[in-house]
């Protein structure tokens, strides 16, 4: 299962912006964007001239690719499966990453980062439907059920991210059971449901596919 490994905070560093990584520190003050700490590399300010068109567009795409924690190969299959799929092909591509099992979990405050969703469900902690799925990739429709399995209930790793619905609430698109620890997917999320991703633009990212 091929993923990411290298320091993540790099990434934040790269894009100039708070990808939300690491959970809770990317909130405190040791974030490195909070230090105003510069972009990873010789003579970053070298680089800070103004960007071409693609590069604007390359930029965009990796922000997103990397929020969710994906390579290339994959984030390009979920592109294809997008432009494939009926109505606007940058909104078909946030519904289809927001269906991902461990971003579902993650929307469910089952962890407090996508990595840490990744990492509970490959660990076989949550199940979909009744059976364990471990499967990070595995694909959410409206109407799952998605919960931490019985065994797991007490792992102190999800009762600590399970107390920030009472400060961020639960998006409109999951329904939660905070004592079941159990929640259901209801519906594919409208774009401009997905807050955290105000100041994404991904038609940049369509634009730069389509090339």
């Amino acid at each position: 299962m091929a993923r990411y490994t290298g320091p993540v905070c790099r990434l934040c560093r790269t894009e100039q912006k708070k990808l939300m990584l690491k959970g809770d520190r990317c909130k405190s003050d040791k974030c490195p964007l909070n230090k105003k700490r510069a972009a990873p590399g010789k003579d970053p300010k070298s680089r800070s001239g103004k960007r071409s068109e693609y590069g604007i567009q390359l930029r965009e795409k990796q922000k997103l690719k990397r929020m969710y924690g994906m390579l290339e190969k994959q984030f390009r299959l979920f592109f294809d499966r997008a432009s494939r799929m009926p109505g606007v092909t940058g909104d078909n591509l946030i519904r289809l990453l927001e269906s991902r099992l461990d971003n579902v979990a993650f929307r469910m405050h089952f962890a407090s980062s996508r990595s840490q969703a990744r990492q509970i469900v490959s660990h076989g902690h949550v199940m979909v439907n009744g059976k364990v799925i471990n499967i990070p990739s595995y694909m959410i429709k409206p109407g799952d059920v998605v919960e931490v399995k019985e065994a797991s209930k007490k792992c102190v790793t999800i009762l600590e991210a399970l107390k920030e619905v009472s400060k961020s609430g639960v998006y409109p698109w999951i329904s939660l059971d905070i004592d079941a620890q159990k929640g259901t997917f209801v519906s594919y999320p409208e774009r401009a449901d997905v807050t955290d991703l105000a100041d994404i633009k991904e038609q940049l990212v369509v634009e730069l596919y389509s090339k």
